[in-house]
């Protein structure tokens, strides 16, 4: 059994698509409201900050994926993460489930520094101290033996389907719509984005290969990093609309996040959008030189696509 903790996003959700193709048709979806991806799922509602509820999920998988997101609201996630890793970690640990940890970038210094897996915590804000404590926690439970696991660590997302990132919903879908988009303080720096399947795709990987666990490991981004400008005309190109944005300067957004709780939330990332972003992924290329890594093109071609079969709807 390989159980998705966490499974209504979009990166749980390609995942169970990926485990089944390739994998095995053994699979449970965990959420609190979980709907099946695949027809042979098995759904499993629970809420993982109740430990028995953790526990019972997590019960017969022989790995277990940690997939969950939480909105963003530093509150939520300075409360719950740590509940959440510290109860994940005690049912793998109860059960001998093996686990894979979906994690972020946030915990990285935001320069222009190139990022690899031995890069050292720096975090600018309290989603970043938080997101690094509990990297630490699984560390640290994997240093004692208590579980066999491994970090999956991914950088900014752009992708089909129910991906939430500020590329998708501050570029890709305006443009989608026709209208300009908007970038954040500068439209020079480049960018490192993952192309969400390809998150999912190598992740359901690393979790089966059994020499992968004990590591952290970032996963596969398209080398050929753009600037916003150049990914702006890249998009505007697949979409057939105009290559329109706006820079949105610092104190822009601090006067919008007056009004929105969510721009207010997202302001300790801002300044990885002011120096280039190199989140390097040569460790997962060595290691899988056959994985192929969906292109910029491709992979608005794809968003394109599922756009215009959502519209003809």
């Amino acid at each position: 059994m390989q159980t998705i903790l966490g499974a209504s996003g979009q990166i749980g959700h390609e995942l169970a698509l990926h485990l089944k193709r390739d994998f095995t048709t053994d699979i449970r979806l965990v959420s609190r409201n979980p709907k099946k991806v695949n027809e042979s799922d098995q759904l499993h509602k629970a809420d993982l900050l109740d430990p028995g509820e953790t526990k019972r999920a997590v019960e017969g998988s022989d790995i277990a994926y940690l997939t969950a997101g939480l909105p963003m609201d530093t509150k939520l996630w300075v409360e719950q993460w740590p509940v959440i890793m510290r109860n994940v970690i005690d049912a793998c640990a109860a059960h001998g489930a093996k686990l894979v940890f979906f994690d972020n970038t946030y915990m990285y210094p935001q320069t222009d520094t190139p990022q690899t897996e031995d890069t050292e915590f720096r975090p600018y804000g309290e989603k970043g101290r938080v997101r690094g404590a509990i990297a630490e926690d699984l560390l640290a439970a994997i240093e004692q033996q208590r579980l066999t696991a491994m970090i999956c660590r991914a950088p900014e997302f752009y992708g089909p389907g129910k991906t939430q990132s500020i590329t998708n919903s501050a570029i890709i879908e305006p443009l989608a719509k026709g209208k300009p988009a908007r970038v954040f303080l500068r439209d020079d720096t480049l960018r490192t984005l993952i192309y969400t399947p390809d998150a999912s795709r190598a992740m359901a990987l690393l979790g089966n290969t059994p020499d992968a666990y004990g590591q952290t490991w970032h996963l596969p981004c398209d080398d050929d990093r753009l600037t916003y400008r150049a990914f702006i005309d890249l998009a505007a190109e697949q979409f057939g609309t105009a290559p329109r944005y706006r820079v949105l300067k610092r104190w822009q957004l601090r006067l919008a996040g007056l009004f929105s709780s969510r721009i207010r939330d997202a302001a300790e990332l801002l300044p990885r959008y002011e120096a280039d972003n190199i989140f390097v992924s040569g460790k997962f290329k060595a290691r899988f030189p056959d994985f192929s890594v969906t292109t910029f093109a491709d992979g608005l071609a794809a968003i394109r696509d599922e756009c215009r079969v959502a519209n003809s709807g």
